[in-house]
This record gives C-alpha cells, structure tokens and sequence, in this order.
C-alpha cells in the first residue's frame, strides 16, 4: 500500500514536471510582438528640453535616434503611411495631407471621411496586412491608412478615427489585446496619441502649454510601459512621431495669404490646393505652367517657387504625377500661408502658433523621434538622425519577416539595434 502511494506520487511529480516543461516551451515559442507608438508632432528635442522622466527612463534602457526624419512633406498623414509602408509619399500615393488626384478627378483631405477610407488612395502593404500574410493577426487603435480597405482588407482589430476617445481607454484596449489567447492576440500593434500636436499647433513649441502636453505624454507612456512589464510576452515597443513644429511669429510678415499669394493669377487656370507650408498649383492646360511659374517667381518674398524638374531630389516626388503639382511653392523658414481672415485675427491676438510641413532637410525643427525598447533590442544604444521609411524593414525582422514587398527603407540602417 505504502508502495503504491509513493508510485502514485512519484508520478504526480513527473506529470508535474512535464507539464512546467511544456508551459515553459510554449513560452518560448510565444512570438515576438511589436507594439508601435506615435505621438503625434513630438520634437526630436522635448524629451530633454521639456525634462520627461518616463521618456528618459525608456531612452536609458533602450535605443533612441538623435531625430527622425520624416518624408517631404513633412505632414501628419504622409508620414504615419510612411512609417507602416517604408515608402516615401509619392511611392504610396498620400502625397500630402491634402491634394488633389487628377486621373480620379477627386481631392483628398484628411477632414473628409469618405476619401480617407477610401482604398484607391493608398498604395503599398502596410504592416498590418503584411503580418496577415505572414499568419498573424494586427491591431490597429488609429492608425493612417487602418480604416481603408487597402487590398481589401483591415487590421484584425480597428477602430475608426474619434479624437474624442480618451487616451487612456486606447491604452487599455491595447492592453486587452494583448490579454487574448494566443491564437486570437494581434503581434502587430498601433497606437495614436494627437495631444503633443494639437497643442503645439495652438501655442507653439516653445510654450509652457506644450510643455505641459509632453508632460501629460509622458504620463501616458509610464501608464502603457507598467502594462507592458506586467505581461509575460515577449514585447517590443517602438515609440515615434511624424513630423516636429516651428515657431511662427505673429507678426505680417511671417504670413502670406491665399489672396496674396495668387493675385494677378487667372484662377481658373489651375486647381490651387495649400498645405500651408506649401502649396500644390495643378495647371490645367500645360502651356500656361510657365506663365503662372513666372508671375509667381516676379513676388517671390518669404517662399520658394519650383517647377516640377527641378523638386529638390530629398522630397523623392519622381512618382503619382497626377497628384502632386505642376508648380510647388514652399513658405521660407518662420513663414506660414493662411486665409487672410485668420491672418487678421492672429495678429491682432499676438497668438504664436507651431507648424510643420517644411523642407526636413533644411529644417531640423521637422525631425520627430524614434525610440525603441524590448527583449529583442540593445540598452543604451545611440544613433544618428535616419529617414522614418527604415522603420518598416526593422519591425519585419522583429517579427521574423524577411519577405518584403518592393519598399524604399533599408534593413542595414537599423539592423544594428537587434540583439
């Protein structure tokens, strides 16, 4: 009898041990994932200049750049599609966040919900279908290009755009994504967060309510980076921005009006389409390009005006000729083009506002960021400024990938941070 008992327990403690065996093997086939993070108009220096702890604490163990470069233009939706593409903008098709498509005879605009999701705009293989192809599932709580149907599919898991969300309930939900069972959980993840922009916009990136917006960021990266430590998945977390801000002055001559810049022009001559920092005229009969280009050129004070040959090679605008314009006009530094009423009313009001959507490469207040933190990924490693589009080729090899569709980003670039 006592033999039998202590069969029965030897057993148990065999069953045992396989089963912690088995957990432990499973745990170690778990695959990687990778959690992408943008913080929306974050400047390559607020880190330091605005003194985040969460955000220096991740630095410290992880791999950050010294600026990320974004693509010309150096626009919100341009960019986030590069990120998920490793495509400059002319080779994915959004070449601006708003411009019009000559072959479609459509304008895009981010304000316009029906353009946004709709697929003709956006060429490429985001990650989120390339994980698909792969045997994962993505997830996606906002993300540029996630609410279109591109190739006819979405993320696994989406949210259509609402700035009126909170914040923290976007983390949570990324949260419980990551809680799913491993055959449903997404190993590619976005998260959105617009705060950082929204106030740089309204005070400029000088200013204590921007301060304020980078502090409350980094609140929220110490609220995600405790789920993340809390999970026993093997996560990589990419922290990114699209673009950085410049200070405009509020003073006349840091502006140009609509109405200013096309005066003695005949507007029915061209489709006109402005950015802001720059402007698109898309001249109906082609015989008329030089007539406009020269008029332009005989005002030219406080911007550029170019004809297409001669786009500077850094913007990569070789591609979609329908949707980018025959002549680009691009505001000099400390110079924005507005509508003459909002013109008015920010002088009158003293109000300095924070832009974007310069030249990158001649502009260092455009760089954004890019840190990265996780298992797979070295400490404390440096590196200089790089183009966002090598972001792409690095989160496919941390999720095993190495079948890459045709893109404009280069492994190499990155392949030193991987352990």
């Amino acid at each position: 009898m006592l033999k039998k008992k202590f069969e029965l327990i030897v057993l148990l403690l065999v069953l045992g041990l396989v089963s912690i065996a088995q957990m432990a093997n499973a745990q170690s086939e778990e695959k990687p994932i990778v959690l992408l993070i943008s913080f929306d108009g974050f400047r390559h220096d607020y880190v330091d200049k605005f003194e985040a702890p969460h955000f220096q604490s991740f630095i410290r163990e992880g791999v950050a750049a010294k600026g990320l470069i974004p693509s010309f233009p150096s626009k919100t939706f341009p960019n986030h599609y590069s990120i998920v593409t490793g495509l400059y903008p002319s080779h994915h098709g959004l070449v601006d966040n708003s411009f019009y498509d000559r072959d479609l005879d459509l304008s895009y605009s981010i304000g316009n919900r029906k353009v946004v999701e709709d697929p003709r705009f956006y060429g490429g293989t985001p990650l989120w279908q390339l994980v698909q192809e792969h045997g994962m599932k993505s997830a996606s709580y906002f993300w540029v290009g996630s609410e279109a149907p591109i190739k006819g599919r979405f993320p696994d898991y989406y949210h259509i755009y609402d700035g009126s969300i909170s914040n923290e309930t976007r983390i949570e939900a990324a949260m419980d994504w990551l809680k799913l069972p491993a055959e449903q959980r997404p190993q590619f993840i976005t998260l959105y967060f617009s705060l950082v922009d929204s106030e740089g916009h309204r005070s400029g990136p000088q200013a204590e309510s921007t301060k304020a917006s980078v502090l409350e960021a980094d609140r929220l990266l110490g609220l995600l980076m405790e789920g993340v430590e809390a999970s026993p998945l093997d996560i990589n977390v990419i922290l990114v921005s699209d673009h950085g801000m410049h200070e405009i002055p509020p003073t006349p001559d840091s502006y140009i009006s609509l109405e200013q810049l096309q005066q003695d022009l005949n507007r029915t001559e061209y489709t006109f389409v402005s950015n802001g920092a720059h402007a698109h005229f898309y001249v109906n009969d082609q015989k008329n390009i030089k007539k406009i280009y020269r008029e332009l050129k005989k005002r030219e004070e406080g911007y550029h005006t170019y004809l297409r040959k001669d786009y500077p090679k850094n913007w990569h605008y070789e591609g979609n000729a329908s949707r980018i314009g025959d002549i680009i006009v691009t505001m000099n530094p400390g110079h924005y083009l507005s509508s003459a009423n909002r013109i008015k009313e920010i002088i009158e009001t003293k109000s300095i506002k924070g832009e974007h959507g310069f030249d990158p490469y001649e502009m260092q207040d455009m760089q954004g960021i890019f840190y990265a933190r996780g298992p797979q990924l070295k400490e404390g490693l440096r590196l200089p400024t790089f183009e966002n589009v090598n972001i792409y080729p690095l989160i496919a090899k941390l999720l095993g990938i190495t079948e890459l569709p045709e893109i404009d980003g280069k492994l190499e670039v990155l392949q030193g941070v991987i352990k």
